[in-house]
């Protein structure tokens, strides 16, 4: 453990991220699983991009979004599993400060843009629903490209400024991250300093990069549904929803499983469950979404043919 003299006091200059390490015995198959499940997760999600960029069928808003949310996978799972995989592999758990608050830049922004490009799906979906004969017109190229760089634009700025705000912060105690990545309260938890200012900075920029595209997305789908069940066929109805309904999908896991790691109060039992619900959506979300998206939608089962 590396620690530099300042002042009066010790600071830490790199953090040991504990992981699994407290169940050596499965590290092996820890370590396949999670090696599996990236390679997989990247083939899909490339899959994906491959498949919207060259078939001519995937040219439309939908399919633009899908490959935007594709590319966003792999890069929020690459953020986390081939530093988790080399340290199976090495057993060096040590991080420095400046890749700890790297990690924790690209992930808090990949996941703020997905949460608003997750809305802006829902939005493409109403629209084609609830308002079919103007899509088209809305929905336009130039429409597309300014919603898909938006939601990029918007997380990766305010985990910037979350981000900029950590090296103020002093590590001088305990520098043993109980968790598999750099995520917020893990590190901050371990400052000696004064975390109050940072943590109601990220508690109003986290807040407003999710309760608000949460809210649009649910009612987006609160007029889905009224559309939906008003088409008289039991045809038409199913063939609408199966429209949208891998995207509802694809939210509903993600936001469950972020509701679970980040609003739940932290009892005993939740707590020792914490690390397994962030493999959830970090993980596992990125793994399904092609998955999901692939099975449901026949435009991608025929291009894929």
């Amino acid at each position: 453990m590396r620690r530099v003299e300042q002042g009066n006091e010790t600071a830490v200059v790199e953090f040991i991220i504990l992981g699994f390490q407290s169940t050596p015995e499965v590290q092996f198959i820890l370590f396949f699983i999670f090696l599996v499940t990236y390679i997989t997760t990247v083939s899909g999600n490339l899959l994906v991009m491959v498949l919207v960029v060259t078939d001519h069928h995937l040219h439309n808003p939908m399919f633009f979004f899908l490959g935007n949310l594709s590319f966003l996978e792999t890069c929020y799972t690459s953020t986390i599993l081939p530093r988790m995989l080399a340290s199976f592999l090495t057993k060096r758990y040590v991080i420095s400060l400046t890749g700890c608050f790297l990690q924790y830049f690209f992930f808090t922004g990949l996941a703020g843009a997905e949460c608003c490009l997750l809305t802006v799906m829902s939005y493409d979906r109403y629209i084609a629903i609830c308002k079919p004969l103007h899509y088209t017109t809305i929905m336009n190229g130039r429409c597309c490209h300014k919603l898909a760089g938006g939601s990029w634009v918007t997380g990766l700025l305010a985990s910037a400024i979350v981000t900029s705000l950590m090296p103020q912060l002093t590590f001088c105690g305990p520098n043993e991250i109980d968790h598999f990545f750099c995520d917020f309260m893990p590190v901050v938890k371990l400052s000696c300093s004064d975390t109050h200012w940072i943590e109601l900075v990220t508690f109003i920029l986290a807040s407003l990069l999710t309760l608000p595209p949460f809210l649009l997305t649910l009612i987006s789908y609160v007029y889905i549904s009224n559309t939906v069940l008003r088409i008289p066929s039991s045809t038409g109805r199913q063939k609408a929803f199966s429209t949208c309904s891998s995207h509802l999908t694809a939210v509903t896991l993600f936001y469950g499983t972020l509701i679970i790691v980040y609003l739940v109060p932290k009892v005993h039992i939740l707590g020792d469950l914490n690390k397994v619900f962030s493999v959830c959506y970090t993980v596992l979300t990125p793994l399904v979404n092609p998955l999901i998206y692939s099975l449901r939608n026949n435009n991608v089962k025929k291009a894929l043919k």
